[in-house]
């Protein structure tokens, strides 16, 4: 467990195979933190507050096209977040079990698409609004929130990267 706890660090030296694998393992854990989130989300999607912010936006958005499409749409969005939760939690377990490289680097990319695409909303809610319509307001501590989950699990994703990393030349050497 020290050994877990040591590999969160993302500057932690690494010395040997097994706080490699343990920094390796740094990724799963920030995958679960995301699912954790994910499932927050999710809760707060199907209460009441966050399905009426989603009604909301979704209806803002109706053009004579797409009338009557705003009930569907939601139920869309809290099946896709579900789905999306299932996917993060397999990559997790494959992590934990078999450590590599290339999950923390595919989920590095896309905590830092999130990060920025999270921040940017902030910082341009107004012109969004202005250019795009209305958009959904959901509770403000889901959204800063989600910014500082994306950048714990950037940090810790940069552990995994190095504990992959790391743990490859271990058993490159041993072989």
């Amino acid at each position: 467990m020290a050994s877990l706890i040591a590999g969160l660090n993302p500057a932690a030296k690494i010395t040997d195979e097994a706080e490699a694998k343990a920094s390796a393992r740094a990724s799963a854990v920030s995958i679960l933190l995301g699912v954790v989130w994910g499932a927050i989300g999710l809760f707060y999607l199907m209460s009441p507050e966050g399905a009426e912010a989603t009604r909301q936006a979704m209806a803002a958005a109706e053009t004579p096209e797409t009338a009557g499409m705003a009930e569907a749409m939601s139920g869309a969005v809290v099946g896709i977040t579900g789905v999306t939760i299932v996917i993060q939690l397999i990559f997790m377990l494959i992590q934990w079990a078999k450590p590599n490289i290339a999950i923390p680097i595919i989920f590095l990319l896309l905590v830092i698409y999130g990060l920025l695409t999270s921040l940017l909303g902030v910082v341009m809610a107004d012109q969004l609004a202005a250019m795009m319509g209305p958009q959904p307001q959901y509770a403000a501590w889901m959204t800063y929130g989600s910014i500082a989950v994306l950048a714990v699990q950037a940090l810790l994703h940069v552990a995994g990267i190095r504990g992959a990393s790391a743990l490859a030349k271990f058993r490159r050497a041993a072989a």
